[in-house]
């Protein structure tokens, strides 16, 4: 029988980022607060949910790589794995029940008919038995609520990434790119039925940044990295984010990047995938301003201490809780928004839903982990 591994230590970075990412989608989520403008996607090509997928890849990466770095059986990786898949999906039926709850009380209790038609909920009093066969098909999913299944779809498939990424990472991402350019040029997704399209994160797309993600953990894992630190990458990251702060603050900048892409799509013949900003097919300025992003996060060393500081500690106590915040969050930002239906517009209002939203968030978290504390310390008296 083998040793154990030895348990590496947890890096800060990863449980501080995932938990702003946490809040700013919860804060995305309750659009027409004054606070969504000062969330990332204001600053730039992409926005938190890009960052949520990529810190998910990491994440599993680090957890699971260990599985698939060792002779077959695979077994027990696959189970570990897909066991996460079956809790996925069901957080995601149960914050969209929930949700759904919300906005019948909003309508029926405040006379706010308008939340019965927003996020693709209209359907369930339109297409009825549709919309209850499509929620636990997750071939429809209410809005707000569709990032758990793309995440649960991505990990289903994670133990073949994962086999194959530990011993051909470069063909492995390879693949993974072909299969992106693939889903925007044949213009294939996952069914939405009742609905007409498909997902509106399109898991043959987004999978190419959550295999960024598993390659990175596990390079991680083995005390490596899967993109090397270089100089000039680094300097070619920070211009590309420097030029999308640039362009998302000044008009000027942004109408002229607008003309230039239209220019190389309507003469050059660019494919749309290279010189949109769609967010289903995770279109090349999205992804490529995530990624450049997070290279420059990972080089700058200071970005660790700030992580390891106490200050940031509320953040990793997010973080490390993330799927139960993330449900909690759904739950919320549904409450928020049928709270600004009824209520008149302020300050004063979107202060306290914002404020009392991250404040039930870190309390969930909190109680999960004092939870874990006092059965530990039951187990051992």
């Amino acid at each position: 029988m083998s040793a154990p591994e030895p348990r590496a230590a947890r890096d800060p970075r990863l449980d501080v980022f995932r938990g702003l990412c946490l809040m700013m989608i919860f804060i995305n989520h309750t659009p027409g607060t004054i606070y969504e403008n000062f969330t990332t996607r204001n600053f730039g090509f992409s926005d938190a949910a890009e960052a949520f997928v990529l810190m998910s890849g990491i994440a599993a990466g680090l957890a699971y790589g260990k599985y698939f770095d060792r002779p077959a059986p695979f077994w027990e990786g696959v189970g570990h794995i897909w066991r996460r898949v079956w809790t996925l999906y069901q957080v995601h039926i149960v914050t969209t029940v929930i949700a759904l709850g919300i906005s019948a009380a909003t309508m029926l209790w405040f006379d706010a008919p308008e939340a019965m038609r927003l996020h693709a909920i209209r359907f369930q009093w339109q297409k009825p038995l549709e919309f209850l066969i499509g929620i636990p098909l997750l071939t429809h999913q209410i809005g707000y609520a569709n990032i758990l299944p793309l995440y649960a779809v991505l990990l289903a498939f994670a133990p073949l990434t994962l086999w194959a990424g530990l011993r051909w990472p470069r063909v492995t991402m390879a693949l993974s790119v072909v299969l992106w350019l693939a889903a925007a040029m044949i213009y294939f997704n996952m069914p939405n039925y009742p609905m007409d399209g498909g997902w509106f994160f399109n898991p043959f797309s987004w999978q190419v940044i959550f295999t960024v993600g598993l390659l990175s953990g596990m390079a991680i894992r083995r005390g490596g990295s899967f993109v090397p630190k270089r100089r000039w990458l680094i300097w070619l990251a920070l211009a590309w984010v420097g030029f999308a702060l640039v362009a998302s603050l000044a008009k000027p900048v942004s109408d002229a990047f607008g003309h230039m892409l239209y220019l190389a799509a309507e003469y050059l013949h660019f494919h749309w995938i290279f010189i949109s900003f769609d967010k289903t097919f995770l279109a090349l300025p999205r992804l490529s301003h995530a990624l450049a992003l997070a290279y420059l996060l990972a080089c700058w060393p200071l970005v660790r201490q700030l992580a390891a500081h106490r200050a940031a500690a509320p953040f990793a106590l997010l973080g490390r809780n993330g799927l139960a915040v993330f449900g909690l969050g759904v739950v919320l930002c549904y409450a928020a928004n049928g709270v600004k239906l009824v209520l008149p517009q302020s300050f004063a209002l979107d202060t306290a839903i914002i404020g009392g939203g991250i404040g039930l968030m870190l309390l969930l978290a909190w109680s999960k982990e004092a939870w874990r504390r006092a059965e530990k310390r039951a187990r051992l008296t």
